[in-house]
């Protein structure tokens, strides 16, 4: 018997169908059989309120987008944001950095300061995506069960959407930044919190352990970074 191709949003049974097609062009919304609520409500809402409940973490959004969407932009979603870390990292190095030289040759090589900034930003990423994926695959091989990396890796990745913000706060600049890169980091966990719970259908607790393993590998590798780290104006905003 072929694989479901859909979820129900509101119990993640699985359903052949989100909706059928009448004559006419009249649709009607397929009904749960385990809950007996609509499978994919979201079907008939405008892209923007799917959005807003995303942003609120609401988890029948998440199983809306991550299981009845072709959304395939993980990968240029995950680079865009690397890029605006990267950038952000960048910028405050730069504001540490400060010459009265004007002949300084350090100004020809602050390019490879970017780069650098991407790479670490990469690693981290790398870093974190591994020990959640390596903790929810020892607790899934415990229990007998098969861990579905790649799309666990692909919720992990778009529930990071949130680090785009680290732009506008940016150049938004005043005294209440650290805050906002703290908040930025929280909501961005949360959602991959949300996202973790959504794919493995499991408690709060489990994938908040597997995120929690994923920031303290990470914390550990920007640490053996220092001189790479946001280490400019007394925080360490994105750590």
């Amino acid at each position: 018997m072929p694989k479901a191709a859909f979820r129900c949003i509101e119990c993640n049974e699985e359903a052949n169908e989100l909706h059928r097609d009448y004559s006419n062009g009249i649709l009607k919304i397929t009904i749960c059989d385990s809950c007996k609520k609509p499978v994919d409500k979201y079907i008939e809402y405008d892209p923007v309120i799917i959005l807003i409940d995303a942003i609120l973490c609401k988890i029948q959004a998440f199983r809306h987008i991550l299981y009845n969407t072709e959304i395939n932009i993980h990968w240029k979603l995950c680079v865009f944001c690397l890029l605006c870390e990267a950038y952000l990292r960048w910028s405050q190095l730069q504001g540490s950095e400060q010459t009265s030289d004007p002949a300084d040759i350090i100004r020809y090589t602050r390019e490879w300061d970017f780069y650098g900034m991407f790479g670490l930003a990469a690693l981290e990423l790398a870093v974190f995506m591994c020990g959640v994926l390596a903790c929810l695959g020892l607790v899934q091989g415990l229990r007998g069960q098969t861990l579905e990396t790649n799309l666990l890796l692909k919720a992990l990745l778009l529930s990071s959407y949130g680090k785009v913000l680290l732009i506008p706060a940016v150049i938004w600049e005043h005294d209440y930044s650290p805050l906002c890169f703290s908040l930025i980091k929280i909501f961005v966990l949360t959602s991959n919190t949300q996202a973790v719970r959504v794919i493995l259908n499991c408690g709060r607790r489990l994938s908040l352990l597997a995120v929690m393993t994923g920031l303290l590998l990470e914390t550990c590798v920007s640490l053996s970074f220092p001189k790479l780290h946001w280490h400019t104006q007394g925080f360490l905003p994105f750590q």
